[in-house]
């Protein structure tokens, strides 16, 4: 059995998760994950962008994932859609991007303009 202080540091930690996964969304990041998206190697991108938006504790951004985005040969595909209506869609994503990615995009809200398939 656990004492009262780890009990209290477990509820401590759940509640902080539940608070930040009812943060208002300010950013949705979707991630093409049909046959042609795995194949590129969005498993390992949707991982990595998962670890990165953790480690950041951006709470406000939701990490989805879609089917084929009609854009086979650009894959990986990332979407980012933003509360203000606006998106950008990036192709050719590899793992080594990630990080910048997130830095850029979602944390400095600023456009990867050579990655960039759409505006």
């Amino acid at each position: 059995m656990k004492s009262l202080a780890e009990l209290q540091k477990l509820k401590e930690e759940v509640e902080s998760k539940i608070k930040l996964r009812h943060q208002e969304e300010r950013i949705r990041v979707i991630v093409g994950m049909g046959t042609c998206g795995i194949a590129a190697g969005a498993r390992d991108i949707i991982n990595k962008l998962s670890d990165e938006i953790d480690k950041r504790n951006l709470g406000d951004i939701t990490l989805t994932q879609v089917g084929c985005m009609g854009l086979c040969e650009k894959e990986p595909i990332i979407k980012i859609e933003k509360k203000d209506g606006s998106e950008r869609t990036y192709g050719n994503i590899k793992a080594d991007r990630v990080q910048k990615l997130v830095s850029e995009e979602l944390v400095n809200e600023r456009a990867v303009e050579n990655w960039l398939i759409t505006k």
